[in-house]
Formats: structure tokens, C-alpha cells, sequence
């Protein structure tokens, strides 16, 4: 008996669509640290945890914006239709999936960024505290330790 193919495959043009559909709401860490170096144009990151976890530590460059104030906020934040890239704690965390649906709600395009705060901080990639910009070390378990990328 095989475990894998238990329930069988999709067929590729169903496959095709759900993995598109996928990548259409979700980006991940290095991507998203790959747009933030080259400041692409049109692109607001929102770090949706609340002010303990803001002051912890956060993305350059990102807005803080609790998922529970999205509604009521967003307006003055960030402009109509901008492309909003939505992140919480990490992967044990849906409040990035809450805060992009209510991004989506009010109109813009957004995505969730996999792995959240916790998988930025161990790919060794900048943090934002109150003492400066700092890196912790590179966890070798789901990062190159020589380089940014997985080249993935």
C-alpha cells in the first residue's frame, strides 16, 4: 500500500490552478525581503501583532497596523488600491490571514507572507527594535547559512 498516492493526484490543469491560486495570496520571506531591498514601488508590508510584539521587534520599513484597527485605520494609512503584504508571529499564527482579509475586504490587493516574524528573525534577515536594526543568527534548518536566498 502507498501512503502518497492514497488518494490519487490531481490532474495537472486542477493542479496548475490551485498552486497559481495559492501564489496569488501568499509570498514568502525572501521575496518579500528581495522587494523591500529594491523598494518596489506600491508595496506596503503590515505587521498586523499588537504594540508588545511591534516593540519586540518588526520589518523595516513596515507599518504597524493590529489586525482589530485594519477597518478603521487602513484609510489613513495606506493609499486605495496599494498592494498590502500581510504578516503576524509565524506559522502557528493565522492573525496574518485575519489581517489580509480584512485588506482584501476594503479593496486592495494583499497577500500573507508565509512564516511570518518568526521565520524573517531566523533567516538572519533585518529586525527593528528600539535599540536599532539587528540580525540574529541564520537558523541552518530552514535557511542557507552563505546566502539570502534558497535559490528556490
Amino acid at each position: 500500500m502507498t501512503f502518497t498516492f492514497a488518494v490519487p493526484p490531481a490532474d495537472p490543469a486542477t493542479a496548475a490552478a490551485y498552486f497559481r491560486n495559492r501564489l496569488s495570496v501568499e509570498t514568502d520571506v525572501s521575496d518579500v525581503h528581495a522587494d523591500l531591498s529594491a523598494r518596489t514601488p506600491g508595496l506596503v508590508v503590515v505587521d498586523s501583532r499588537g504594540a508588545a510584539a511591534w516593540a519586540q521587534g518588526h520589518l523595516p520599513g513596515a507599518v504597524h497596523l493590529p489586525t482589530a484597527e485594519i477597518a478603521t485605520r487602513a484609510a489613513d494609512l495606506i493609499p486605495p488600491g496599494t498592494a498590502v503584504v500581510t504578516y503576524c508571529w509565524g506559522p502557528g499564527c493565522n492573525g496574518a490571514t485575519r489581517a489580509a482579509l480584512e485588506f482584501a475586504r476594503l479593496g486592495h490587493p494583499v497577500k500573507e507572507m508565509l512564516g511570518g516574524f518568526e521565520y524573517w528573525a531566523r533567516e538572519g534577515l533585518p529586525v527593528v527594535t528600539e535599540a536599532g536594526v539587528t540580525r540574529r543568527p541564520v537558523d541552518d534548518l530552514i535557511a542557507p547559512t552563505t546566502t539570502i536566498t534558497c535559490d528556490c
